[in-house]
């Protein structure tokens, strides 16, 4: 009988297998980062006129809590004019419950703003606490899907007679606009 053969297999050297590792990682690092830069969007931040507001950097929370109400209820204030013929009174929009007008705890948090119609062409909100919100303007046209909203925070305004661009700025009327050119979250100011 022959005697038994031992083999002796000794483990093959880890420094391969980790360098292998390596290159994957670092090839893996130079993809991800030429895909990074080659799909690079520039930011183009477009500023606004200094009559005018930007409703997402430029507003308290109050104010913009108010805009946004305004914009929604843009809408069923166009569809109850094709009904009536005529634009609806501040305390129709009420008792239907549409914010802003609807005195409620929203509103009176938000400056208590009293509401009245101007020449059947605008809406003017009246601030009872113009620390909190200004007073707000937003005029209609009869084919306007776009809301033209205007704000003053002076404590002593009053009910604008000529709702022209040139009278409102004049008085120190700012309108305020929304852009949409770059999400707030990448809002970068130096």
């Amino acid at each position: 009988m022959s005697s038994p053969t031992t083999q002796v297999v000794r483990p093959a050297g880890a420094g391969h297998e980790t360098l292998y590792v390596l290159l994957l990682c670092l090839m893996i690092l130079v993809v991800a980062g030429s895909v990074v830069t080659w799909r690079h969007e520039s930011q183009d931040v477009s500023s606004v006129s200094s009559h005018q507001l930007d409703a997402r950097r430029d507003l308290s929370a109050s104010e913009q809590g108010i805009y946004a109400d305004l914009r929604v209820t843009l809408d069923e204030i166009h569809l109850l004019r094709r009904e009536q013929q005529t634009l609806p009174t501040p305390e129709a929009l009420a008792d239907e419950g549409f914010a802003p007008f609807a005195q409620d705890a929203s509103s009176v948090s938000r400056g208590g703003h009293a509401w009245q119609l101007l020449d059947a062409k605008a809406y003017f909100g009246q601030s009872q606490t113009p620390t909190v919100a200004g007073s707000f303007l937003m005029r209609l046209t009869a084919g306007d899907d776009a809301p033209d909203i205007w704000l003053s925070r002076d404590k002593t305004i009053i009910a604008p007679r000529d709702l022209t661009d040139a009278a409102l700025e004049s008085a120190g009327w700012q309108q305020i606009v929304a852009q949409f050119d770059a999400g707030v979250t990448r809002q970068h100011r130096h």
